[in-house]
């Protein structure tokens, strides 16, 4: 079921292209597999857009990472290098289409600690987000932007009406004001920060330029499929809010803000990916409800 998912996720992005790579996976995998040295390679859980999987490369523990996108992976990569030894996981090599990265063991994720440890969560987070970008001397060119990003909020979307007009408004309200610009993960949810050994760390940065009030949201809106429907989820988004301002020295009322204008882009990113924007819709709801109480 996982993979017809990640399967329909492709076609319905990339067309015979996609179809092409699906029928062409098990061949690169071969290939990889052969030129890196690899074995007990088998796919992870929870495939979206890249095909992962786990293996080895002799004793040490691998993630082989194959994707279409071969420039939002190239960008990965150099985020990762950005990141080096700042809690992020070691690139090993890497190829057009298909990264070999570290593999954090024994791996779990900052998801088991939802709901019943949210507040330990945060402060893992937290921890994970100051060790980031305790790296220094970056060089952001050749990264996108988070006004980048947000131009999409610019398309014409009569499904969400208003919202996007309140997007549209806090999205240049945001960026005109915006704190120092700094290189983001970009999509630091839970399962994105993994136990590796006796520490954390974080794989999968998008990486983007932006303010660090930006680089909660999204763990905020997660996860995606138990929050939006969990019966204290405003209670949970707001203590995450006011937990993140403090542990941060962020301000909670420029948090929400972003919350909103991103719930709203990642609606708008379902659609055009033909993806069920039905939990981003809630979590949109949401943030508007906080903003107004």
């Amino acid at each position: 079921m996982e993979y017809e998912t990640f399967k329909n996720n492709i076609i319905s992005i990339y067309g015979d292209e996609g179809r092409k790579w699906l029928d062409d996976l098990s061949k690169s995998v071969n290939e990889f597999a052969q030129r890196w040295h690899l074995s007990s390679l088998e796919p992870v859980k929870n495939l979206s857009y890249n095909y992962v999987l786990s293996g080895f490369q002799g004793v040490q523990p691998i993630v082989l990472k194959l994707s279409l996108d071969t420039k939002g992976l190239n960008i990965e990569a150099a985020a990762l290098k950005a990141f080096k030894g700042h809690g992020a996981v070691d690139i090993i090599d890497q190829t057009d289409g298909a990264l070999l990265l570290e593999r954090a063991v024994p791996g779990v994720s900052l998801k088991e600690f939802f709901p019943s440890c949210d507040d330990e969560a945060i402060v893992i987070a937290s921890e994970a987000i100051k060790k980031l970008h305790s790296a220094s001397r970056i060089n952001q060119k050749g990264f996108p932007t988070i006004n980048d990003w947000l131009t999409a909020l610019d398309e014409p979307c009569e499904e969400l009406g208003e919202k996007l007009i309140k997007a549209r408004t806090l999205r240049d309200e945001l960026l005109t004001t915006m704190g120092d610009p700094i290189l983001l993960h970009g999509d630091l949810h839970h399962d994105n920060i993994l136990a590796c050994g006796n520490e954390w760390k974080v794989i999968d940065p998008k990486g983007v330029i932006g303010e660090l009030s930006y680089e909660v949201g999204c763990f905020i809106r997660n996860p995606l499929e138990d929050l939006p429907n969990n019966l204290n989820s405003l209670e949970i988004i707001a203590n995450r809010i006011d937990d993140f301002s403090r542990q941060l020295n962020l301000d909670a009322e420029r948090i929400l803000n972003w919350c909103f204008v991103q719930a709203v882009l990642a609606t708008l990113w379902a659609l055009e990916d033909s993806v069920d924007p039905t939990n981003f819709k809630r979590l949109t709801e949401i943030f508007g409800k906080l903003m107004i109480g």
